[in-house]
């Protein structure tokens, strides 16, 4: 009840529906499309009665379990051209005959707009606070350049005066049929509006009305958006791989909300992110990044940080977060409920992680890169070692090269934690066959041009992988030592570790690699016979599955605490 007003919301669901037959009963996101509306009005503060008006057994029998009750409507009424509001106006007085009274505000809540709010139902109803109001109906922002036709003149016109963006152009609101609310005296079976007439106006998202299996589609997406948070850092000493995979994670998260959360410490993923047009929030410390979380609610934690602390996680499972890591070796890695690594070895027994190049995911600019052709002659080479390249393997591999007969060029790429440049430059400025740079943005077009690369056994080894160029591997460190996905048989040649292999052995193996073409070839072959363009879809298969055991359990444990009770 509203201001001593009994209100009664009707919803008409019949079973002849012809678009998407049986649509009423269908399971949308695993309830029936019907049960949508009649929980909306149940949980409405003002609502008296819910009422579905059907000519459906079926029908009848499911809004009775959602806990609506239900009238007959006439095989007339039933018919496919039946207009609304014979159809209101009848279930209006029977429900007033069983209930021995009459309402003052009757709503028609149309089962087919799932994603309307308790919220917006319960605005549409506060409206009525003002005594001179008939009606009220919910709308959508409509703006648009539109255009008419003169069927006399047999001529186009536009609807508008002059040509301007969608934000300038005068307002225009389109019914969304979701919600009509009106006094009772106006309900008739001709006409269910007052002349004096309110608007509820709601989002893009309550607006979809399902007429068509596209409108099912986008309300099912709707209904599994989630809210995603994204906790990741960038600097010139951990580079920036982290957070070119949550851009990459993010761009293809069309359906769902994320958020990015940055360090305030790192200014370089905040910039990378400020720069990204994602919406991001920087966090100064721990407690302050819960703060932020706490605001924000997000159903999925997703952490690109390195190696996390079992008081970090633990909190973040104390607040019902779902946790997926990234490249997380430390103790938190225990506790998350997903931890994904493309590179480094994991205790395999552990049921939550998943490693291997599966789980790698691709940079978009490498979607796009066609495979390298292979060819006789070696006119390009490519050295890059990216992050700091503290045992400074560039300038090794630079030296090795130059002590060789190759007069091809050398495109050089160092990472921003790169310490050495100025001196690397001096020492090569005047040899017109080098050309240095640092932190570029298409890494996919040098290593395309490139005949062979050297690098290290980091990220940039499945890239390489993804557009087949033979290369030759010196690990920074024991742990990159480890990766064995850099091995001959996947198309490397890897010499083990940089700062221990001798001179002579990258002369001697980048010299047989110029000049046997057939080993190129297979290395080649090998590396596109490795499958990386689905590892987003890889990701998203284990998350969707742990994720759909997270919230059962969950449910579970608040069934047993509820009876415990």
């Amino acid at each position: 009840m509203f201001n001593n007003n009994m209100i009664l919301v009707v919803i008409p669901a019949r079973g002849g529906s012809k678009g998407i037959p049986r649509k009423n009963l269908r399971l949308l996101d695993n309830k029936p499309l019907i049960s949508y509306s009649i929980e909306v009005a149940k949980a409405s503060q003002y609502v008296d009665d819910v009422v579905v008006t059907t000519d459906d057994s079926q029908i009848a029998l499911i809004a009775e379990k959602f806990g609506a009750s239900v009238v007959r409507r006439s095989e007339e009424l039933s018919s496919d051209d039946a207009l609304l509001d014979p159809v209101i106006h009848d279930a209006m007085i029977q429900k007033e005959k069983l209930a021995f009274d009459e309402y003052d505000i009757v709503i028609t809540l149309q089962p087919t707009s799932p994603l309307i709010k308790t919220e917006t139902l319960d605005e549409s109803i506060e409206k009525f606070e003002d005594f001179s109001l008939d009606s009220v109906i919910s709308v959508v922002d409509d703006r648009h350049l539109s255009w008419g036709y003169d069927d006399n003149h047999q001529r186009y016109f536009p609807n508008y005066i002059e040509r301007a963006n969608r934000e300038d152009l005068p307002k225009s609101f389109k019914e969304t049929g979701a919600i009509l609310a009106t006094r009772r005296h106006f309900v008739q079976d001709n006409s269910r509006l007052g002349t004096n007439i309110d608007i509820v106006e709601v989002s893009r998202e309550e607006s979809v009305n399902i007429e068509t299996y596209e409108d099912w589609w986008l309300a099912e997406n709707y209904l599994r958006k989630k809210k995603i948070a994204l906790v990741v850092n960038a600097s010139n000493e951990i580079g920036t791989s982290h957070i070119d995979r949550c851009l990459a994670i993010a761009s293809k998260l069309v359906f769902h909300e994320v958020l990015f959360l940055v360090d305030e410490h790192y200014q370089l993923g905040v910039d990378i992110v400020c720069k990204s047009n994602y919406s991001y929030k920087i966090y100064e410390d721990l407690g302050d990044l819960f703060k932020i979380l706490n605001e924000y609610a997000p159903h999925i934690v997703v952490n690109d940080i390195l190696d996390t602390s079992e008081e970090y996680i633990s909190n973040l499972k104390e607040h019902g977060y779902f946790v997926v890591n990234f490249e997380d070796l430390g103790v938190g890695s225990g506790i998350a409920d997903v931890v994904f690594d493309d590179l480094y070895e994991h205790d395999l027994s552990e049921e939550n992680v998943f490693t291997g190049y599966k789980y790698f995911i691709l940079k978009d600019e490498f979607y796009y890169q066609p495979a390298k052709i292979i060819t006789n002659d070696v006119n390009r080479v490519l050295v890059a070692f990216g992050g700091k390249d503290t045992h400074n393997l560039t300038e090794l591999v630079i030296d090795s090269i130059l002590s060789t007969n190759y007069n091809g060029r050398i495109d050089v790429i160092v990472g921003l934690g790169y310490e050495g440049l100025e001196e690397l430059i001096s020492k090569y400025e005047s040899n017109p066959l080098i050309q240095i740079y640092r932190n570029v943005t298409n890494i996919s077009e040098f290593m395309f041009k490139a005949d062979i690369i050297f690098t290290s056994a980091n990220k940039s080894i499945y890239e390489i992988c993804s557009i087949g160029i033979p290369t030759i591997c010196l690990c920074n460190d024991v742990r990159e030592e480890t990766r064995s996905f850099v091995s001959q048989n996947n198309g490397f040649i890897n010499l083990g570790l940089g700062d221990v292999v001798e001179k002579q052995d990258i002369i001697d193996e980048f010299i047989n690699l110029v000049n046997d073409y057939e080993l190129r070839r297979q290395l080649h072959e090998k590396m596109l016979s490795i499958d990386l363009r689905y590892g987003f879809e890889n990701i998203t298969s284990v998350v969707e599955e742990e994720y759909r055991k997270f919230e059962f359990n969950k449910i579970s444990k608040r069934s047993d605490y509820e009876d415990i009770q």
